[in-house]
């Protein structure tokens, strides 16, 4: 599952974006860190099952289907995904496109 998410997020981020690994996960920054992919198997991502997609200016996203929620982050907002038929890719690549505007405009 982590490899179909990174997949996604591969092609949708601009080329100056770069991945990297921190905490054992992957996370892609662009000025600022974009997104991340937490499975559960690496510890201290806070879930039991599944993958966390979590987005590093989830406030400033307009999220308008509600795709990601906040939990009891303020700042990262995410979705748990437990399966790969969970995925939806349609939104995610909505949010990464989102994302990217946001961190365009980050000084």
């Amino acid at each position: 599952m982590v490899d179909v998410l990174r997949q996604i997020v591969l092609e949708n981020l601009p080329d100056n974006c770069k991945e990297k690994f921190a905490w054992h996960v992957p996370c892609y920054y662009g000025k600022r860190m974009i997104c991340i992919i937490w499975p559960a198997s690496v510890p201290r991502g806070g879930i039991k099952k599944g993958v966390l997609l979590g987005f590093a200016q989830g406030t400033k996203l307009k999220n308008e289907n509600g795709y990601i929620k906040s939990g009891n982050n303020t700042k990262i907002y995410y979705r748990v995904i437990p399966t790969v038929e969970d995925i939806d890719e349609k939104e995610i690549k909505i949010l990464l496109k989102e994302a990217v505007e946001v961190d365009e405009r980050l000084k």
